[in-house]
């Protein structure tokens, strides 16, 4: 969408900064998840719970709130498609591409007795009028071990990496994308397909997205060689966003993930009680459904203020049919001062338990599933983040129009209500609950030309 029209001007500052701000920044979930060798996607995927033990919704009372929650974003985006409709006004201006550029980061993240830290590239270019191209690759030496590492085997370390290569077609008012991933590190093999389309519509004050993307994962295990898993995973999104005044623009997406094959973790084990263990209880590996079917939900919304500042916010909403109910909520600021632009943003995030997920079975086998992983918990997370960022500008006649360097600290603190620190020196079942805090830093430089 082309906001380079007088009267949306600020607004489209403000959607560029944010774009390029947002456009490297892990999610938190996915941060802490990669200390295992096998990266576990965003708690979004699979389906499937036959006889296993369910919990009363009376017990689970964030449920209730959290339909809630989804009904009201729901009524809010129709409220917000239909306002859309009134407040637009028409003009002749198209899509457009995306800017040529070349990014370069550094990204480091240290928590829970963890290291994860590597270099990224990305290189984008238009052929003509019409079409763009692009290229990413990334990596992620990962060292340590995390908490459910520590109570079953050693630290270990490893490398993950990426390449994405994609292109954008453009016609018009239309504009589709596609890709391809692959991530590969020593246990675990990942390819995956993308295509996305969007039109922008009402004078181009409004834009709906659709997208979707396939994904084959081949899992294996460190030091059994014989050890082979598969996992298929697709996703379906739908987007819309409206820019309903030169200060304010909203938008609202939807997502459904459907996930089949082996969806754990094989590093990943439970306890269950033993009265002949030293410890008073033994590991077993963990057993999950291998089916998963999730739908999120989230409304974003950035305000323009009259001292050239923005405030930003973001609400999500998530739930599976594993028993996973989350929330995510995120509130910044984005301030320029004298060619620089700080940005401060907190996020929270929520969830309930899978309804199989205990910190203690009572024996081996007792439900047809079960889960130990801390992801599959109760838990909230804080993170607290701040943001610098400079741009130089040149002549429209150099090679290099402009130039960006960004600067981004975030501390993260998660509290986990049932799961339990197994290495502390405790009583069976009465050890501390866990949590943990991290720090992440992420430096990248862009060059547009």
């Amino acid at each position: 969408m082309n906001h380079e029209k007088a009267h949306v001007a600020p607004m489209a500052v403000l959607v560029v900064v944010v774009a390029v701000t947002k456009q490297v920044e892990p999610s938190v979930r996915t941060l802490h998840r990669f200390d295992t060798g096998i990266v576990l996607k965003d708690a979004a995927q699979s389906q499937a719970l036959a006889a296993m033990k369910q919990r009363p919704l009376f017990l689970r009372p964030s449920r209730f709130w959290s339909r809630v929650l989804k009904t009201a974003l729901f009524l809010f985006a129709l409220v917000l498609i239909v306002a859309a409709m009134i407040v637009s006004i028409s003009s002749s201006q198209a899509a457009v591409l995306p800017q040529d550029r070349s990014d370069v980061m550094y990204h480091r993240y240290e928590g829970d007795g963890v290291t994860i830290d590597g270099p990224s590239v990305l290189l984008r270019k238009k052929v003509g009028n019409h079409v763009s191209l692009s290229a990413n690759y990334y990596v992620d030496t990962v060292s340590g071990a995390s908490i459910d590492v520590r109570a079953t085997a050693s630290p270990y370390q490893e490398t993950r990496k990426e390449t994405t290569l994609g292109s954008d077609f453009l016609h018009e008012k239309t504009l589709l994308s596609v890709s391809y991933t692959n991530s590969s590190e020593e246990d675990f093999e990942a390819n995956s397909v993308f295509v996305g389309i969007s039109q922008d519509f009402f004078g181009d004050l409004s834009t709906i997205s659709l997208t979707y993307s396939k994904g084959w994962d081949e899992v294996g295990r460190r030091g059994d060689e014989s050890f082979s898993e598969e996992a298929d995973r697709q996703k379906f999104g739908f987007g819309f966003t409206q820019v309903f005044t030169k200060n304010l623009i909203m938008g609202f997406n939807a997502e459904h993930i459907s996930d089949e094959g082996y969806l754990n973790n094989p590093y990943r084990s439970v306890r269950f009680l033993d009265a002949n263990s030293e410890q008073g209880f033994r590991f077993a590996t963990e057993i999950y459904p291998n089916t998963r079917s999730s739908n999120a939900y989230s409304l974003n919304a950035n305000y323009y203020l009259p001292y050239r500042a923005a405030i930003y916010a973001d609400a999500r909403l998530y739930d599976d049919t594993w028993g996973i109910d989350a929330q995510n909520y995120k509130l910044g600021y984005l301030h320029p001062y004298q060619g620089f632009l700080f940005d401060v943003f907190a996020r929270y995030y929520t969830q309930q338990s899978a309804d199989f997920y205990q910190d203690l079975f009572e024996r081996e086998n007792q439900f047809n599933f079960m889960a130990r992983d801390k992801e599959m918990s109760t838990y909230s997370g804080l993170t607290l983040g701040v943001a610098v960022s400079y741009e130089w500008q040149f002549s429209s006649s150099d090679m290099i129009k402009r130039s960006s360097l960004h600067f981004e600290y975030d501390y993260m603190d998660f509290d986990y209500e049932d799961f339990r620190d197994v290495t502390a020196d405790a009583p069976v079942g009465e050890e501390p609950l866990f949590g943990f805090s991290a720090s992440v830093i992420k430096l990248y430089g862009s060059i547009y030309y």
